[in-house]
């Protein structure tokens, strides 16, 4: 049994952890804390967590607690994510990883040091919808890449949402533009380059629209997008046109939502809907087997420090500076 601790009520624990590991039976959260303890004794009432805790730390340091979950704002993953490798627990920590290429090198570098799992949280990586359309390329279904087309899009959030404030590691490319960026980033098995970045800036430093274009070292273009701004419908996808056909994912974000792997090629056009279990299902049980058998993670530490250096450059090429820097 992998005891967790999870750090904060966020609203994406529900889904994200307590969930899945209700349906998980090598997994029990046995402790939380919150910003307030009303707070974190209201979550551990609603999911059967055994144990509230005051602080952070007390659940880093728990005796009876093996792995952390970090859904903290994002300028909080550096460090409560080494703290807990440094208190001997393995981390499941919350996408994006870290503010900046840098905070996520050091984080990698803890874990590799202590031989414990740490995983960004890309939960749609371990769905059989995003496998099935890597299975669909690998066997030749589309040919050579020509193009990747990506977009991660909603509407504006709430005032005061941490993911509009710049000292909390807001901006649409670190909370959505993150998901397509890595769905390329998975697809191609490449790192590409980012030849130029449209952006539009909401709160001071903050992106709420940000459309990189991409090139691959294979010589395939991409495009990607990641926007929450008010009226913007909800967008989630991935098409990619190769040289005999195209393949084009619906909502390969939550695939348990609803999804459509449609594949176009001169032979006619064929449409796939796979399993509806979810997502993060798939990623606790991935989780589970790496801390258990040491088996190795799509998306581990070294994968992220790849994911924010393309970030960063996001960030760069769209003249914005980038997270984690102080003012």
């Amino acid at each position: 049994m992998i005891r967790i601790g999870t750090l904060g009520a966020a609203a994406i624990s529900p889904n994200a952890l307590t969930k899945p590991a209700a349906n998980n039976d090598e997994v029990q959260v046995n402790v939380v804390a919150a910003r307030d303890r009303p707070r974190a004794e209201e979550f551990a009432e609603a999911w059967g967590i055994g144990e509230v805790v005051d602080s952070y730390d007390e659940v880093v340091t728990h005796p009876d607690v093996d792995a952390i979950y970090n859904p903290l704002p994002i300028s909080h993953h550096r460090e409560y994510t080494i703290k807990a490798l440094r208190a001997g627990k393995h981390v499941l920590c919350e996408k994006s990883f870290a503010c900046n290429e840098a905070e996520a090198r050091e984080m990698a570098d803890v874990a590799q040091e202590t031989g414990l799992v740490l995983i960004e949280a890309f939960h749609y990586r371990y769905h059989p919808v995003f496998q099935r359309a890597l299975e669909l390329y690998h066997d030749g279904a589309i040919g050579e890449l020509v193009e990747l087309e990506g977009a991660f899009n909603i509407g504006s959030p709430r005032p005061g949402d941490i993911r509009m404030i710049y000292a909390t590691g807001g901006g649409a490319t670190m909370d959505m533009g993150c998901y397509p960026l890595s769905w390329v980033r998975h697809f191609t098995g490449e790192e590409p380059e980012v030849v130029s970045a449209k952006v539009e800036e909401g709160p001071p430093d903050v992106d709420i629209l940000l459309q990189p274009e991409l090139l691959f070292p294979s010589g395939a273009r991409g495009r990607t997008s990641g926007i929450m701004k008010a009226g913007q419908p909800f967008e989630a996808y991935l098409n990619v046109t190769g040289t005999r056909g195209k393949l084009n994912v619906r909502n390969p974000l939550v695939p348990h939502m609803g999804h459509n792997i449609e594949l176009v090629t001169d032979s006619g056009t064929k449409n796939e809907e796979l399993t509806l279990r979810p997502t993060y299902e798939f990623q606790l049980d991935a989780f589970v087997d790496a801390v258990k058998n040491g088996t190795k993670l799509e998306t581990d530490a070294e994968d992220a420090i790849k994911q924010m250096r393309l970030i960063d450059n996001c960030y760069r090429a769209a003249g914005m500076k980038l997270r984690g820097m102080r003012p």
